[in-house]
């Protein structure tokens, strides 16, 4: 008997994949996870801690599965060390859960902990969930995004 899919049997493209596919439509849940994506630490960290959950979903047109972040059990995790990080990252992760789900995080706390290339993220986050990248010049041509998503290597 098959078990139910889990998300530690995705690759990690897959993974990103099946949480852009529930989060699309929703700037906010697309920069979080956006945001954890580029900062390469946390999605297989969440992964592995069984922090992602999955459904299938037959109707989708590519017939992917949908995932999930499960926001209200991060702070546990990281308590109990389930999960942890850097500084940076985890500011990152607290950006990401106020994105997705309105969890306070404190602005000069989270600003003055992080890197540049981890600066460089949030501002792109916060740009993609404001739809930055969506806007136009009044004539119909995108501007592009405010601040745009690094490239990835």
């Amino acid at each position: 008997m098959l078990g139910e899919p889990q998300a530690v049997d995705l690759d990690p493209l897959s993974l990103e994949s099946a949480l852009l596919r529930a989060a699309v439509g929703d700037y906010a849940a697309e920069a979080a996870v956006l945001l954890l994506a580029e900062s390469g630490h946390w999605l297989p960290r969440l992964q592995a801690a069984g922090l992602i959950a999955i459904a299938l979903d037959a109707d989708a047109i590519d017939g992917g599965p949908w995932a999930a972040v499960q926001w209200a059990d991060l702070d546990g995790a990281l308590r109990t060390g389930v999960i942890g990080g850097s500084g940076g990252q985890l500011r990152l992760l607290r950006a990401a859960a106020s994105l997705a789900e309105g969890q306070p995080v404190d602005l000069a706390d989270l600003t003055a902990g992080l890197d540049r290339d981890e600066l460089v993220l949030l501002l792109a986050a916060v740009a993609h969930a404001a739809g930055s990248h969506e806007h136009d010049d009044g004539a119909g041509a995108s501007t592009g995004p405010v601040v745009p998503w690094p490239r990835r290597d």
